[in-house]
């Protein structure tokens, strides 16, 4: 894969809102008489209650309930033209074969599809690249495969590092759902941009097979005289699968009841948000100052390998949204026992070890380090041990 270097690493509070459905209201006489027939069956569907009483104003008139999940997302939908292809249409059969599928990976999807989908809606890209999380790794931020991709994004180690995506022995940035999910939307749009004139199915493919290899598909096809958009590339067999399972997926999100299938219901509110951390903590002390279990604090947090939520990787703990007003009162003012060591040149690691009166060891593991190496200007936290055995 080609790189395409984030220069995003900031802060995302993931309670905000997800977006405003816009809608235009026909004018409504308060009298039945004048009401035309099936007109308020049509306002039903459109999520109006239109009531039958004389002496009411306009806006008395009418109730407005706000959309679903679903109808959100779908009004985020912009390929829905193309779900009649033959490519298309085997992956629909498949999952009509299979409908326990769909239902469980939506389940599994609860803690982030809400947010990812406010993420894909605010750069403006096609509703469906909310749902690739589906067919990359069925919605599991710990899902890793035997070629050595990880994360809900499924990322390699080496496009990881491109990104931005921080990897040491406590902490693996491809697993941390917020910081994947950025990289992940920067990753398609910079693709789009440099190769692709902003055609985001090929940047979809590239993103699965490389740009080198759908560069290599597209200068093929001009040499034959063929097109050079992705219906008539000829790629590798899960390439040409990849952009047709998505739009298979979401063209039964979209229209369950054509195909006989029954979606689970997804709340239309903000389920997790992003606290900023700054000094480092462990998960154990975190849920406590949350009032979550640790369990659920560290299933919200895979990518803290070693059960600590460190500054020098990433400031982020995400956090059930009904929490995070609880644990930002309880962090105000919280003492870590833990201080700041800014490396200087001729420094060493062993040295500085044992001017603070810590093992060479737990400084290596507080920090993430895989050896001694360390570089002026770098930032160390050093632990006080007996209070953070207590952590």
């Amino acid at each position: 894969m080609s790189t395409y270097i984030t220069a995003r690493r900031r802060a995302i509070c993931l309670a905000g809102t997800l977006f405003i459905s816009s809608m235009t209201l026909a004018a409504v006489t308060a009298k039945a008489s004048t009401f035309h027939p099936g007109q308020a069956a049509s306002g039903e569907r459109q999520g109006l209650q239109i009531i039958d009483q004389t002496n009411t104003t306009f806006w008395d008139a009418l109730v407005l309930e706000p959309p679903g999940f679903w109808e959100v997302l779908r009004q985020r939908f912009a390929w829905q033209d193309q779900i009649d292809h033959p490519r298309v249409q085997e992956w629909i059969d498949h999952y009509q074969e299979h409908p326990e599928s769909i239902a469980d990976i939506i389940e599994r999807s609860r803690p982030w599809m809400h947010w990812i989908t406010s993420r894909v809606e605010a750069r403006g890209l096609p509703g469906e690249i909310a749902l690739l999380p589906f067919i990359e790794s069925a919605y599991d931020p710990k899902a890793r495969s035997h070629r050595g991709a990880s994360g809900l994004w499924q990322f390699m180690p080496r496009t990881g590092d491109a990104l931005g995506l921080t990897r040491t022995r406590g902490y693996d940035g491809r697993l941390d759902v917020v910081a994947a999910t950025e990289a992940a939307l920067d990753y398609l749009e910079g693709q789009a941009a440099q190769w692709y004139e902003g055609d985001m199915e090929l940047s979809l493919a590239a993103y699965n097979a490389g740009a080198g290899t759908v560069n290599r598909a597209r200068r093929d096809a001009a040499s034959r005289g063929e097109p050079t958009d992705y219906w008539h590339l000829r790629l590798p067999g899960e390439t040409m699968n990849y952009v047709p399972k998505l739009l298979a997926i979401s063209a039964i999100i979209n229209d369950p009841d054509r195909y006989a299938l029954s979606l689970p219901t997804i709340n239309n509110t903000p389920t997790v948000a992003a606290v900023e951390v700054d000094v480092p903590l462990s998960l154990e002390r975190l849920a406590k100052m949350a009032d979550v279990s640790v369990r659920r604090l560290k299933s919200l947090n895979p990518g803290h390998l070693d059960g600590f939520v460190d500054p020098a990787y990433t400031p982020e703990l995400v956090v059930p949204a009904d929490a995070k007003d609880t644990l930002l009162a309880n962090l105000d003012g919280v003492s870590t026992g833990t201080v700041r060591y800014v490396v200087r040149r001729g420094d060493n690691l062993s040295v500085i070890a044992d001017q603070h009166n810590v093992s060479l060891a737990s400084l290596r593991q507080r920090n993430g380090l895989n050896g001694d190496m360390i570089r002026a200007g770098q930032t160390l936290y050093i632990p006080n041990q007996t209070i953070l055995a207590s952590n």
